[in-house]
């Protein structure tokens, strides 16, 4: 076995062959780590553009003759394939990075799935095709199954099954506890591994066995087409327990070592502080004075503490004790966060020549055990706790949040995925950060020029590969798109990067743009940000001109050229749409005049605002819904925003009445739970809006976004 092993692919290689006997099986392994943003993202590329996948229809079945699965992980995990089929499209999850990778059809692996359902199989398993490494990993062992003995049964379910093979399909075989799973009869590369005592007394996890040893894997079988795939293909993902057993009754091993499956899911990372830090015990000099000299209890008590204190997994859906009376429910989450890796693997690397380093590293690895939320609500939160609890011994940090309209919301905790864009930085993303942002200027004067700039947008996927039918792969880049409001041409170019802009802020380079207006009035500008993986954001802001009015059109009333609506692209004026004369619009602006959230928390939110004339309106604080939830914010939803803005909850509001035009500040002071919510904040992302009438019944509102950090 262990001149097998050193002949093998080193441990760390993800796209792995692995001797089956008269055979190569090439499998995408997920190996216990606990090593943190390994990888080689400088050489990540699929340069002959292979194939990835444009959209999935995914099916679990669980091959459980023997319902060792609980029912409260099956309810667990197939919510899971439920939210992430009805949250496609959203940015705010590690799948929407997805679509940056394309292959020859310059397609990208957007992310579009549809989860099929679940299936429970009693198929009896077969006479085992290899010897377990470690049988007392369960206190019921019950098979040792290979990667054969899976494809044959897997291949028989679809087809008495009549289900659908292809590139479109993904099948999630599920074994429980007690299963063990090699890829070869040799036993080379199993689930399970064998551990010395020395070794359990330690805790160490270095054996030759646990070196190669995984937590789940992706392959395929492609009788007619390996390179590209065809109808007869079959993808498929398998995941075997990897859990552990920490909280379980009936399933406890006689080995810690093997009880704690932090190593299946953040390797002992935690980014509570928006950094990734080692989970240490924290042991004090009166710790070790105890530990010397105190009673049993005493040190049982710090023992357990600094054990808990220690690398850990997480587990968000963590409910207390579960119907059976234990605490293993929340197992599920790093069984999920296994399917959540080989989801995005195969999707990027389905038959295990497209997408991958010079090491065989696929998207995940390259950003193995990073769990720091860096796109969403919040800033960027991690909702939960990272102190692990005495029963489950598992904390409950969170960075996705996946919802479904019959499920609601859902927190999972999901490894990161590989950024192309930022591969000289080895970034990594658990989700996309797209926000289109400009500020308007001040007031001008007709004809002269208006310079706005739209680099102040977020825009994480700013660029990617690009192919032709043939030839090597070519740079793509995100686009700017500005429509001014007075019925010129949209002016749309690249970002700042992109060859053609290599002399900044020349055409076709559009991040920046200037601008003139022959008349005077108020005039919506919107700009519009597409990024590689063709997600988009848009915003709008008015800007007033000072100057002659537009010529009147024959037979109608004169108009203020482009002049209507906000914003937020609403506005209103007396006679609006009747052919009267609309009213005067009021200019408006309001910024925060401080980042601090703490300081925002205790004294309330500075906001300076700048108004034309005399109005009256009111300000609004917004965060976004879906992080009020997990906070358990509550406030009226917010009304008449623009298309695309996700839905916004009020927080904070202020009322705003002046006697004439000019400028001033405005304390939002937020209520005593709101602020004590907040507070679980490291950085808050809100959005404010200002909305204003004048005596002429002409309104205008003024939206703009801050990150408030500590």
């Amino acid at each position: 076995m262990l001149l097998l092993l050193l002949g093998a692919a080193p441990a760390g290689a993800i796209v792995t062959p692995v001797e089956t006997g008269l055979t190569t099986t090439t499998v995408g392994l997920q190996p216990r780590s606990e090593l943190f943003h390994e990888g080689e993202p400088k050489s990540f590329a699929n340069e002959t553009g292979h194939v990835v996948l444009h959209g999935t229809s995914v099916y679990a079945i669980y091959w459980d003759p023997q319902n060792q699965f609980h029912h409260e992980w099956l309810v667990r995990i197939d919510s899971f394939f439920r939210r992430m089929g009805a949250s496609s499209g959203q940015l705010n999850a590690a799948f929407a990075d997805l679509g940056q990778f394309r292959d020859r059809s310059n397609t990208g692996a957007v992310y579009k799935t549809v989860f099929k359902g679940a299936y429970s199989d009693t198929a009896k398993y077969p006479v085992g095709g290899c010897v377990d490494p470690n049988s007392s990993f369960t206190s019921k062992p019950i098979v040792c199954l290979t990667d054969a003995q899976l494809r044959e049964q897997l291949q028989s379910f679809i087809t008495s099954h009549g289900l659908p093979k292809g590139m479109n399909s993904i099948f999630y075989l599920l074994t429980p506890p007690g299963v063990a799973v090699c890829v070869d009869a040799a036993a080379t590369r199993c689930s399970d591994y064998e551990v010395s005592e020395l070794e359990e007394k330690k805790e160490e996890r270095k054996s030759v066995g646990y070196e190669a040893s995984f937590c789940s894997y992706h392959s395929d079988v492609s009788p007619t087409n390996e390179v590209s795939g065809d109808e007869n293909t079959i993808l498929y993902a398998v995941i075997p327990w990897s859990a552990g057993t920490a909280g379980a009754s009936g399933l406890q091993p006689g080995k810690r070592v093997y009880k704690e499956a932090f190593d299946c899911q953040d390797g002992g990372w935690s980014p509570e502080k928006h950094e990734e830090n080692r989970e240490q015990p924290k042991i004090s000099k009166a710790d070790e004075e105890t530990l010397a000299t105190g009673n049993a209890e005493e040190k049982a008590k710090i023992e357990k503490r600094i054990q808990l204190e220690g690398p850990h997994q997480e587990e968000p859906s963590q409910e207390g004790k579960g119907e059976i009376g234990d605490y293993a429910p929340g197992l599920a989450d790093v069984i999920i966060n296994q399917i959540a890796v080989e989801q995005s693997n195969t999707v990027t690397n389905p038959l295990l020549n497209a997408w991958q380093d010079s090491e065989g590293k696929e998207v995940t690895d390259e950003c193995r055990n990073q769990f720091a939320s860096t796109a969403g609500p919040g800033g960027g939160a991690i909702p939960g706790s990272g102190v692990a609890d005495e029963h489950t011994e598992a904390g409950t940090l969170s960075n996705t949040e996946l919802s479904s309209p019959e499920l609601g919301y859902g927190a999972y905790d999901i490894n990161n995925v590989f950024n192309l864009s930022r591969a000289e930085r080895s970034g990594c993303e658990g989700g996309v950060g797209l926000v289109a942002r400009f500020t308007a200027p001040n007031p001008v004067n007709a004809n002269e020029l208006v310079d706005v700039d739209g680099m102040e947008s977020t825009v994480s996927l700013l660029e990617a590969a690009a192919f032709e039918p043939a030839g090597a792969p070519t740079k793509t880049y995100a686009t700017f798109s500005w429509n001014f409001g007075d019925g010129t041409p949209e002016v749309k170019g690249f970002a700042p990067g992109a060859p053609p802009c290599e002399a900044p802020w020349l055409s076709p380079c559009a991040a920046s743009s200037f601008h003139s207006y022959q008349y005077g009035g108020t005039y919506q500008v919107k700009l519009t940000v597409t990024d590689v993986a063709g997600n988009t954001s848009g915003v709008t802001h008015s800007i007033t001109v000072v100057g002659p009015a537009p010529p009147s059109p024959s037979g109608a009333s004169p108009a203020a050229g482009g002049q209507a609506g906000s914003a937020a692209g609403g506005g209103s004026g007396a006679g609006a749409g009747s052919g009267a004369k609309p009213a005067p619009i009021p200019a408006a602006a309001a910024v925060v005049a401080s980042r601090s959230l703490r300081r925002a928390l205790r004294h309330g939110l500075v906001v300076r605002y700048s108004v034309s004339e005399r109005v009256t309106g009111h300000f609004e604080v917004l965060l976004a819904t879906s992080l009020a939830r997990r906070l358990r914010l509550h406030g009226p939803n917010a009304s008449g925003l623009a298309t695309g803005t996700p839905p916004q909850t009020v927080i904070g509001k202020a009322f705003l009445v002046t006697a004439a035009g000019g400028r001033n500040t405005v304390t939002i002071q937020f209520s005593k739970a709101t602020a004590a919510r907040l507070a679980r904040l490291q950085r808050a992302s809100l959005m404010l809006r200002l909305v204003v009438r004048n005596a002429a019944s002409g309104s205008s509102t003024v939206l703009s976004t801050v990150t408030l950090s500590r």
